[in-house]
């Protein structure tokens, strides 16, 4: 055990030095927040390439060809064989257009950024007409290789594209499917560190901390084995999706991963990181759009397990579009989510589509715990048909770009009890660098709390669905019904007035003896 974590330390270390490398060699050309994408989107073509490859080569190898090399094959063999590559993988490649083969030559190349461009372009391009086209199209549209970023003419973006290329190409994971690490999802934290100050809140809305991921995980989990179908119709790069994959086996998650985006440029980075999990293009729809309004995946609910981390606060339509009310999703609540504050929409939408024993974890702003109005009739609803199983109450500084300490809300439509579990995991965090993390042991604690419905004096308590209703105004704030500990020094009483007996006859003293020293100067 010792080596594999000292070795995920060690391939987590080079891949941040490599990163930083990279990001050194072109700084002042592509600012901040933009470089994320040449990182992530050249980590994913050496990814595919090299998956593809070991596919290709595995097959021959075992046909009695060891010495088989399809990097070393020319384009024209290797054309014979694209149809059925397609249908397996879902794309294909030429050997000419591997990322080993175009890095090896990289510095060779007067037309490097319009060579790599043409191989995104025919790697989208090999999935047109097939039913993989969805997870393909406009896969790279957001690395724009003629963009003024990378420099303001061919030769200056093209040395750029060297300097990204041979950075990534540098990284000795061995085959990059087989690193220790979660390379995107480290790749991606690593960014945000560095870039915190350009990516802002912006950060916390697309990447959920894999801690944060993990605990979410868990508590849908459960005891299951394994799960049907996966959703999160806020899914941003997909951190919380492929937490099923991790825990489980994807295997184990029988009909794949689902997800919606709005951001086109999140969208892209969540297929990409199914792809890099390994997710063929079979097992998972992330689909492009509001999920409060033009939802994809109609034909696709009831899900199982239910995992997001939706944007807080947010605008939506609300009663500005009174068709709303009569949408299955929010009509049983009588009411809509405030314009202003969508955050109870998406909670309705995932209930709405949650399985009847099934459960969902939400990551919420700690507003809708407890504001009136609209929120407050929808929290009735949840409350009053028991489908709050638990509210988690998260440390502070866990998410990039957001201090302010989040919750969870648990929801399940198939509860053993009549009961909320209030936690408060406020102080269940380890300071990382600046910001609060999750260790191992924080996750578990919470977990089993929520598991096991155990109640810990200053953690965990149980609260009747009447007792958190009506008796307190279906306030489902942790400290409503979680005493904090009281951390104060403990004052003996008794020893004080003793303390302060002595200092007055002290004080009594000094007087005496000045007024003595007084009298004899003035004799």
């Amino acid at each position: 055990m010792a080596e594999f974590d000292t070795t995920k330390e060690q391939q987590r270390a080079a891949l941040h030095k490599a990163i930083w490398g990279i990001a050194d060699d072109v700084r002042g050309a592509v600012d901040g927040w933009d470089f994320k994408m040449y990182i992530l989107g050249f980590l994913f073509y050496r990814f595919i390439s090299e998956d593809l490859a070991a596919y290709i080569d595995e097959g021959e190898h075992e046909a009695g060809d060891p010495a088989f090399s399809y990097a070393a094959m020319s384009d024209v063999d290797a054309e014979a064989a694209r149809e059925g590559i397609v249908e397996e993988r879902g794309y294909f490649m030429l050997p000419s257009e591997l990322f080993v083969n175009v890095a090896a030559r990289c510095d060779k190349d007067p037309d490097l950024n319009e060579t790599v461009k043409a191989v995104f372009d025919n790697i989208e391009g090999s999935s047109v007409g097939t039913p993989s086209e969805k997870s393909f199209r406009g896969l790279f549209d957001d690395i724009d290789l003629n963009s003024n970023k990378l420099g303001n003419g061919v030769a200056e973006r093209n040395g750029r594209l060297i300097k990204i290329i041979k950075g990534i190409a540098g990284l000795d994971f061995g085959n990059v499917a087989d690193a220790k690490i979660d390379l995107f999802g480290d790749a991606y934290e690593y960014l945000m560190n560095m870039y915190a100050s350009s990516a802002g809140k912006s950060g916390g809305e697309f990447f959920t901390p894999q801690e944060v991921s993990e605990l979410l995980a868990k508590i849908v989990i459960g005891d299951k084995a394994s799960v049907n179908k996966v959703y999160d119709p806020a899914c941003g790069s997909g951190s919380l999706l492929l937490k099923f994959a991790k825990l489980l086996g994807q295997e184990n998650v029988r009909r794949g991963f689902y997800g919606q985006e709005i951001n086109i440029t999140t969208y892209n980075l969540a297929r990409i990181n199914m792809f890099l999990h390994k997710v063929n293009f079979d097992k998972f729809d992330i689909a492009l759009g509001d999920t409060l309004l033009e939802p994809k995946h109609w034909d696709d609910e009831p899900f199982d397990a239910i995992v997001s981390n939706p944007p807080y606060s947010v605008k939506w339509a609300g009663d500005a579009d009174p068709t709303l009310i009569n949408d299955p999703r929010f009509a049983p609540a009588g009411v809509l989510a405030p314009k202003s504050k969508a955050d109870l929409a998406f909670t309705m939408h995932m209930l709405s589509w949650l399985s009847a024993d099934g459960k969902a974890a939400i990551v919420e702003f700690p507003g809708v715990l407890y504001r009136g109005g609209a929120e407050q009739k929808i929290r009735k609803y949840l409350v009053d048909n028991n489908f709050v199983e638990a509210v988690i109450q998260l440390p502070a500084n866990l998410f990039f770009g957001v201090t302010i300490a989040t919750c969870v809300i648990v929801l399940s439509k198939g509860k053993a009890d009549d009961k909320i579990l209030f936690v408060d995991a406020s102080e269940e965090f380890s300071h990382v660098g600046n910001k609060n993390k999750l260790m191992p042991e924080n996750i578990q604690k919470i977990y089993d709390a929520v598991h096991d419905r155990s109640e810990e004096e200053h953690f965990s308590k149980l609260v009747g669905i009447d007792v958190a209703g009506s008796e307190n105004d279906y306030n489902l704030s942790v400290g409503t019904y979680v005493e904090k500990r009281d951390t104060r020094e403990v004052i003996d009483i008794a020893e004080l007035n003793e303390r302060i007996k002595g200092i007055v006859a002290r004080e009594q003293e000094l007087r005496e003896q000045i007024d003595a020293i007084v009298a004899d100067l003035e004799a």
